[in-house]
């Protein structure tokens, strides 16, 4: 019975704490980090001030919480789709799934774009580095091996650019072209990355 009480109560903490999340990742999106409130942050996820502090004890551990979370949930995402046949069909799933996973996020995709390239987040920017652009790098030196691209590649630079290149396609998207299907986006920047690295 302790067990399953434990496990309810961990269960309602972490729902808390994804309510938290949700909230902080629209407000920071919406007005910056620096403007959005403790007090914004706990009435926009319909909990009491002291719920934010007791979930995380301060707004700059929810941020990072909130980072973290989302890079992990960012690195799932591009990880599950990096199994193509070849490495080009890979590189190509991965693009997808970074769309993808930014039309279901495009508030995270704002706070990334925006918001953690301070100082401040530097941990949050070590594992997007290892974690997510690490899928990039290792597709990419996947295709070097299989001699899909060129052997001088980059790797590293071309991992950042190529994302960097699909979340502001992606911000942009959502921004100005949200009727503009996801397929097309997605057949443009493959046919700029075949373009570009093979040859």
């Amino acid at each position: 019975m302790a067990t399953v009480v434990g496990m309810m109560v961990n269960g309602r903490r972490a729902e808390t704490r994804l309510r938290l999340f949700g909230a902080a990742v629209e407000l920071i999106a919406e007005q910056g980090y620096t403007a959005t409130t403790v007090d914004a942050i706990a009435e926009r996820a319909g909990v009491a001030k002291g719920t934010v502090f007791y979930n995380f004890g301060t707004k700059e551990a929810l941020f990072s919480g909130l980072l973290e979370h989302g890079i992990e949930l960012l690195s799932a995402a591009l990880s599950g789709a990096a199994a193509g046949e070849t490495a080009l069909d890979a590189l190509d799933a991965v693009v997808m799934a970074q769309l993808r996973f930014f039309e279901e996020y495009g508030a995270f995709a704002r706070v990334l774009l925006a918001e953690m390239w301070r100082t401040a987040w530097q941990d949050a920017v070590a594992r997007l580095r290892r974690d997510v652009l690490g899928v990039y790098a290792d597709v990419l030196r996947r295709a070097v091996a299989e001699g899909a691209v060129r052997d001088d590649l980059d790797v590293e630079t071309a991992a950042t650019a190529v994302f960097g290149m699909v979340l502001t396609v992606a911000i942009e998207r959502r921004a100005l072209h949200p009727d503009r299907p996801i397929e097309r986006v997605h057949a443009t920047l493959v046919d700029l990355l075949h373009g570009r690295v093979t040859g």
